[in-house]
């Protein structure tokens, strides 16, 4: 038996499969954010252990762990954890759509050192430029840090003593020399940082630790080792088995992601495309990122008062797009604009437009968004043909006719089951536990297939193009 936890943005899931990934069990513990400012995102380190162990111990109370051979972890990335020589948490952790530090950012990216040895472009809600807005508004807490964790790897510290990272969830520190899948020396100096604030590297699918006797004793679980586990999205493409190149998924989360699976490292940072290695050794992946996708739809919910499946619910035929129009840049956006001060618009609005229709421009809002990432992928010469859908949002048939026919590529929707991140972290505590490769990390049975909608295609590609162009004129109001 093996053991996934995926520490999400709003909860801490744990699941135990077997080993057909079988799930015998699961336990979720709610997570809350706090945003003490515009721009701010931030959680405190604690409340993810406190969830870990409220998990493992309802996985042990539901189940008979003493079978257990692996642990696995996954989570949300880019977030900067300050711990201090005791490994305590100096400060709540600011997360990935965190993006005070845009100027900070911005500085990183203009020294060129930083795309030609990461590959990517310095976010604002990457680690780097977080840690030096720390450095430079709260000094006495960065005077005190002896280590920077991203927020698995604090949940590892918690539950094996350890101080690790793995290769995929590394590479959006901006710290990363992501062809040779380890930390740069000259990027660690240029942020007054050296390698002694690093966590030590391995690959995913790598022991990284074992379960600290006294917690296993606590819980009530054998002493197993802890797999180096993923960024979320590599997690989940573990998961989906999204791992052959030219494989790839649409995550339709809080946030939106692209992704595709690469066998080789293909950086093109001018694009916004985020080129990252994979969770197991010699495999990367590229991913077009948008900040808000069921997070637009939760935000237009709470204004309506309406929910979000109501509002997604629509028994008719797709119909061609409405004349409202919205960006879904509540909170910046990354690929391809890498625009953090850009904020979200409803253009076009008029007496017809009620909660239904306002919801329907938001779900091709975030489609057009995904366009653009496409259209960024493209460029860098990867072509998705195809992909899963994955995520919350894609609970909504409308919403992935939207989508395919927007993209021109077919979605498969898998069966029901576990096939996200959870399962890419068990599956990852499998590999590390058994010595497997990755050829356990095997596609879902698919249920169906969303197609394009030949007779509507020009007309989403004549909004997307509308689209774009909206974002080009309002960007700078």
């Amino acid at each position: 038996m093996f053991i996934g936890l995926d520490l999400g943005t709003s909860s801490l899931k744990a699941i135990l499969t077997d080993e057909n990934d079988r799930v015998l069990a699961e336990h979720s513990v709610r997570l809350s954010v706090q945003r003490p400012h515009d721009g701010w995102s931030e959680q405190h380190p604690d409340s993810w252990c406190n969830a870990a162990r409220d998990a493992l111990k309802g996985l042990a109370a539901t189940h008979n762990c003493s079978g257990l051979q692996g642990i696995g972890l996954a989570g949300h990335m880019h977030g900067a954890t300050f711990v201090d020589a005791d490994g305590h948490a100096l400060r709540p952790c600011m997360l990935w759509n965190d993006t005070r530090a845009h100027t900070e950012a911005a500085t990183m990216d203009a020294d060129p050192q930083f795309r030609a040895i990461t590959g990517n472009i310095v976010f604002p809600g990457f680690t780097a430029p977080k840690v030096e807005w720390v450095r430079r508004n709260e000094p006495q807490v960065f005077a005190k840090t002896a280590k920077i964790l991203l927020p698995k790897d604090f949940l590892r510290l918690y539950l094996t003593g350890g101080y690790a990272s793995d290769m995929s969830d590394a590479a959006g520190t901006a710290w990363l020399d992501t062809g040779a899948r380890d930390w740069s020396d000259d990027l660690l100096s240029a942020c007054h940082l050296t390698r002694d604030h690093m966590p030590s590297l391995v690959e995913g699918s790598d022991v990284s630790g074992y379960l600290r006797r006294d917690l296993a004793t606590d819980i009530g679980l054998p002493v197993v080792p802890v797999a180096g586990g993923a960024g979320d999205n590599a997690a989940a493409a573990i998961g989906a088995g999204v791992v052959q190149d030219g494989s790839a998924f649409l995550s339709l989360g809080t946030s939106g992601v692209l992704f595709a699976a690469t066998d080789g490292y293909r950086p093109d940072p001018a694009t916004a495309v985020h080129s990252f290695c994979h969770a197991v050794p010699g495999t990367w992946h590229q991913m077009g990122v948008i900040l808000a996708a069921t997070d637009a739809l939760e935000w237009l919910a709470r204004l309506t008062g309406q929910s979000a499946a109501h509002l997604t619910t629509d028994p008719e035929p797709l119909r061609a797009p409405g004349k409202p129009q919205f960006l879904p840049y509540l909170g910046g956006e990354r690929t391809p604009h890498n625009d953090a001060a850009m904020r979200g618009q409803f253009l076009h609005l008029d007496h017809a437009t009620d909660a239904r229709v306002a919801a329907r421009a938001v779900m091709e809002g975030v489609a057009f968004a995904f366009a653009d990432s496409r259209d960024a992928l493209a460029a860098t010469g990867t072509t998705i043909e195809r992909a899963l859908a994955m995520g919350g949002g894609s609970r909504s048939e409308y919403w992935l006719k939207v989508l395919a026919t927007t993209l021109g590529f077919p979605l498969d929707v898998p069966l029901a089951g576990e096939f996200g991140a959870a399962l890419g972290a068990a599956r990852l505590g499998r590999m590390a536990a058994t010595g497997a490769g990755a050829e356990i990390a095997t596609p879902p049975a698919i249920a169906r297939s969303v197609d394009p909608d030949p007779a509507l295609t020009e007309a989403y590609a004549v909004k997307h193009r509308q689209y774009v162009r909206a974002y080009g004129v309002l960007k700078d109001l």
